[in-house]
């Protein structure tokens, strides 16, 4: 696949909750970012809105958009399914990053590392599980959950950190 970008080692998991805040963690992204569009519980028409307004702040900004969700939108990839241009996917475990690579994704997002808002509860892989399963990885593993340009920097195996509030 031809990339008009390197991969981003940087990105931002947007969804509802960023509300406004949205605005802000794009301009204090740096060129070559990337930007995952995750607004599922979105009514489709306002959906279609606030990603053609996201869509359009990402190409001044030189940012990498990639889609999650209904096929309607297209963006420079998809996110958990199959489509055109740079496949990524979720994965919390081996199992899960194997399967990612075998349906073709060019980039996994392991998470949660660290204890996070958006998993409240869920059990962290920590700095030692994360580095153990991104070490076995075939493709780029982007550290999420929890993570930040400080504690990113720890994390044996991580090619890049993804986060919602560490960009607000």
């Amino acid at each position: 696949m031809p990339r008009r970008q390197p991969l981003p080692r940087l990105w931002l998991m947007t969804d509802e909750r960023l509300g406004e805040r949205l605005w802000a963690a794009l301009e204090r992204l740096p060129r070559g970012a990337g930007v995952v569009f995750r607004y599922y519980s979105t009514p489709p028409r306002e959906r279609r809105t606030l990603f053609a307004e996201v869509r359009r702040v990402a190409r001044r900004r030189g940012l990498m958009l990639i889609v999650a969700g209904p096929r309607r939108l297209a963006g420079d990839g998809v996110h958990n399914r199959q489509g055109r241009g740079l496949r990524t996917a979720s994965a919390h475990d081996l199992r899960e990053l194997r399967a990612a690579e075998r349906a073709g994704a060019g980039l996994v997002f392991l998470s949660p590392v660290f204890p996070t808002r958006s998993h409240p509860g869920a059990r962290p892989l920590g700095r030692a599980r994360f580095g153990l399963i991104a070490g076995q990885a075939r493709v780029p593993v982007v550290a999420l959950g929890g993570v930040d340009a400080r504690n990113a920097r720890t994390l044996p195996g991580a090619y890049g950190w993804a986060a919602i509030d560490a960009w607000c």
